[in-house]
């Protein structure tokens, strides 16, 4: 693979899907036993260790410069979202099948574009809109009870 792809943010969001349809999975799995809260406080602490060896093996560890109040703002409501949304995931993994939570837990795509579009004024294409409209459908179709 040439080192283009490595820069390209499709290949890092392939990538994404590929780790979040792993976590899917090995969420299932490991929150069978255990209260679906330690679950995800567990899932915490292994990012947070996670991080940290990659900062430190990366030389990137360091004083960051300035950072504004609107980012720090920003980044902890961003962090306060991610908790959120990591909890309600893990008690639906706990209550349900992942077959049905994670393509439900997907229609994050859905909002984020009209979140994109309301908040950040950004504006899809005809095919963005038609893609948006059929993960929707897909989703809705999981969900309804046959």
């Amino acid at each position: 693979m040439s080192s283009g792809a490595y820069q390209s943010w499709q290949f890092w969001a392939v990538l994404s899907a590929v780790f979040a349809a792993l976590t899917a999975i090995f969420a299932k799995i490991g929150v069978e036993d255990i209260n679906s809260d330690v679950a995800t406080f567990i899932r915490t602490i292994v990012v947070l260790i996670g991080f940290t060896l990659v900062l430190y093996s990366t030389g990137q560890f360091t004083q960051p410069g300035p950072i504004s109040t609107k980012s720090w703002i920003f980044l902890a409501l961003s962090g306060l979202g991610t908790g959120a949304s990591w909890l309600c995931y893990f008690r639906a993994l706990k209550l349900g099948p992942v077959t049905l939570v994670a393509p439900i837990d997907k229609l994050s795509v859905v909002l984020v574009a009209l979140f994109g579009v309301v908040f950040l004024g950004e504006r899809p294409s005809l095919n963005g809109w038609m893609g948006i409209v059929l993960i929707a459908a897909g989703a809705a179709l999981i969900a309804i009870k046959r």
